[in-house]
């Protein structure tokens, strides 16, 4: 692999992973600097050092599991050099966003470390699809499907409250009528699950296995 899609594979790792590895660190023990150390070092020393960015770029196996392995090995090493007196150094590791620290899961007190990092990961891709599939609808001229989906889907998902009334969001909006509104919502629903689907899929080998992937996802948040 070139330098310059390497860089933008790490790139992409980043955005999805550092939070997910942070939250790891921070169920293992680790207090708030001592895991943006080690996050910064896992990223720096494994992911590129070792060759992990050319390995996701296989796509072969689950890299969500294959990296979650990585950094229990990359612990119990940091561990083993703490004990002989080594210190690993962070210099020149990639930028991350540290200071946008992550929520852990609502019953983060009782969390394993591979249950945050999961809770971590199906937030951080929830995110990068929503932000997708909106970029999507109004690069499409479907900024009133988003909007309606919003409404009365995410939003309502997001805060736990129950959905507004689709007649005042149809007046609000400026929707002819209620059927045209149901059907927007449908049409985001499909490019929703679609682009979630064809996100699960990147490192994995198979639809069967992003299929599989959906349902860690949902679990990871806790949906029935």
């Amino acid at each position: 692999m070139d330098e310059a899609k390497k860089r933008l594979l790490l790139d992409h790792l980043l955005g999805r992973f550092w939070k997910p590895v942070y939250c790891s660190l921070r169920r293992k023990g680790y207090d708030n600097e001592s895991a943006k150390d080690l996050t910064q070092g896992f990223f720096e020393e494994v992911v590129l050092g070792r060759g992990l960015v050319d390995r996701a770029d296989q796509g072969k196996g689950r890299f969500r599991t294959f990296l979650l392995t990585a950094l229990d090995r990359y612990v119990v090493d940091i561990r083993r050099r703490q004990a002989a007196g080594k210190r690993a150094s962070a210099d020149g590791a990639p930028a991350i966003p540290l200071e946008d620290l992550p929520d852990l899961p609502h019953d983060g007190s009782e969390a394993r470390p591979d249950q945050a990092f999961n809770y971590a990961w199906a937030t951080a891709v929830l995110d990068e699809v929503l932000a997708r599939v909106e970029t999507d609808c109004r690069r499409s001229g479907q900024a009133a499907h988003w909007e309606v989906f919003k409404a009365r889907v995410l939003i309502p998902i997001l805060e736990n409250v129950e959905p507004p009334p689709l007649p005042g969001i149809c007046q609000r909006l400026g929707i002819p009528d209620l059927s045209a509104a149901s059907n927007m919502i449908v049409t985001v629903k499909r490019r929703f699950r679609s682009v979630l689907l064809e996100t699960l899929g990147e490192h994995v080998d198979s639809p069967a296995e992003a299929e599989e992937e959906l349902w860690e996802l949902m679990e990871a948040l806790g949906c029935p």
